[in-house]
């Protein structure tokens, strides 16, 4: 199974910086993989909602990464499972907040089949590019 996770610590309150996440069509503000998103479906971060999301995938080509919200509890969790793409990992965020700030953890899972076990180091590694970008989330909070 390929496996990713980041935590980061962000000088934001919880309400703020879950707004933020279940909002997908912020994506691309923190995410530099993301070149479009549009809401297909349901309302903006509740369970159900669709986005639809065009990628930069490997040598420079596009390819559809869309995903639907599988759980979204305000303030606490926010879940989701690629449901378009090459690879469709689940993905989630936990959230939790101490004096103000707000940690949040980011973990991917993905369970590669047929010809897909052959690349597990590669998604791997994609993965764990995608959680770091945490860093970059904190940067785009903190400074709204």
């Amino acid at each position: 199974m390929a496996h990713a996770e980041n935590e980061i610590t962000i000088d934001r309150p919880i309400t703020e910086v879950y707004a933020f996440l279940a909002d997908g069509l912020n994506n691309p503000a923190w995410r530099h993989g993301v070149q479009s998103i549009a809401l297909r479906s349901g309302v903006p971060g509740e369970t159900g909602a669709v986005y639809g999301q065009t990628l930069s995938g490997p040598r420079g080509r596009s390819i559809q990464g869309d995903y639907r919200i599988t759980e979204a509890d305000p303030g606490r969790t926010l879940a989701f499972q690629v449901i378009a793409g090459p690879a469709r990992p689940e993905g989630r965020y936990v959230l939790s907040e101490a004096e103000g700030r707000t940690t949040v953890r980011f973990v991917l899972d993905l369970k590669p089949s047929g010809l897909m076990r052959v690349l597990d180091g590669l998604i791997t590694k994609t993965m764990q590019a995608e959680v770091a970008q945490l860093q970059e989330l904190k940067s785009v909070i903190e400074e709204n």
